[in-house]
């Protein structure tokens, strides 16, 4: 039965990182600052009903567990960083897999501490990303972010996503599909400087194809706000409500970092293993 709206969450664990457990911090947090229901795709359910609360979620979508052969390193600040697999391609299936008509999907690394998001319901727009963002940091090079690759497309993130379910999405997902099916060709194509699937690189890609090859889109509307985001050299150190702390790497200064609160801000936060430590002492 599909029902009016909700949130929607993709959690695959890797060996290294526990999504699942990033899941369930989100949904709670989505519940308090969205107040809307909480879906969950995950390769495991039997971990997630053993382990935590099932009942933050809406519905528990369960997939077979698979490894993938693309491995990337994760870093936990300028110092550290495990290699493991990187398991991000299932994000193109949740146009189909979603059981809302309006879907916001959300990776789990993003924290929210406001009620901005609920305006993307409010929209008549049917496909919304961020395209704007901004380092919290404000001290880096944040070319990589604006563009795919150095000459190439605009660049939109996925790491949030606002749909309704529309003839005019369907296609655009299906589109996101045939891109990572035939990645090798469209990597090349937009010269991206690594092969590595993407879902921003993908979603981006998509965008450009269905606006007749060109950057003055019309299918994506921008998504409330600002995507702010701290990269996986930084640590988040404490978060209390809507308060995070975070240690900021310093620019020219390998190990060291610098002090820098949030108040009341959605964040995006690359390093997960800082992420999970602070969920622990929840």
């Amino acid at each position: 039965m599909t029902k009016s709206k909700g949130a929607l969450l993709i959690a695959r664990n890797n060996g290294q990182l526990d999504y699942v457990k990033q899941a369930v911090f989100l949904a709670k947090r989505i519940k308090k600052y969205l107040d809307i229901p909480t879906s969950i795709i995950t390769d495991s359910e039997e971990y997630l009903r053993d382990a935590f609360d099932v009942d933050v979620f809406d519905e528990v979508i369960t997939i077979e567990y698979t490894d993938d052969d693309h491995k990337r390193k994760f870093y936990d600040g300028s110092m550290f960083h495990k290699t493991g697999n990187f398991k991000n391609n299932y994000r193109i299936n949740a146009y189909e897999m979603s059981p809302y008509i309006e879907t916001l999907l959300l990776d789990t690394d993003y924290i929210i501490s406001n009620s901005l998001l609920k305006k993307c319901f409010d929209s008549n727009a049917d496909l919304q990303l961020f395209q704007k963002s901004e380092d919290i940091a404000k001290v880096r090079n944040e070319q990589e972010f604006k563009y795919i690759s150095e000459t190439s497309i605009d660049f939109y993130w996925a790491t949030v996503v606002f749909f309704r379910k529309t003839p005019l999405n369907k296609l655009y997902f299906d589109l996101i599909k045939h891109v990572q099916e035939h990645w090798h060709h469209y990597s090349m194509i937009y010269q991206l400087k690594s092969t590595l699937f993407r879902n921003d690189f993908a979603f981006s890609i998509a965008a450009h194809l269905m606006n007749g090859f060109t950057s003055n889109n019309d299918l994506i509307t921008h998504l409330p706000g600002k995507h702010f985001y701290t990269i996986d050299k930084d640590i988040l150190w404490k978060l209390d409500n809507d308060k995070l702390i975070f240690l900021v790497e310093k620019k020219d200064y390998l190990g060291e970092y610098t002090a820098l609160s949030t108040q009341g801000m959605n964040i995006h936060v690359m390093n997960k293993f800082s992420l999970e430590r602070v969920i622990d002492e929840q």
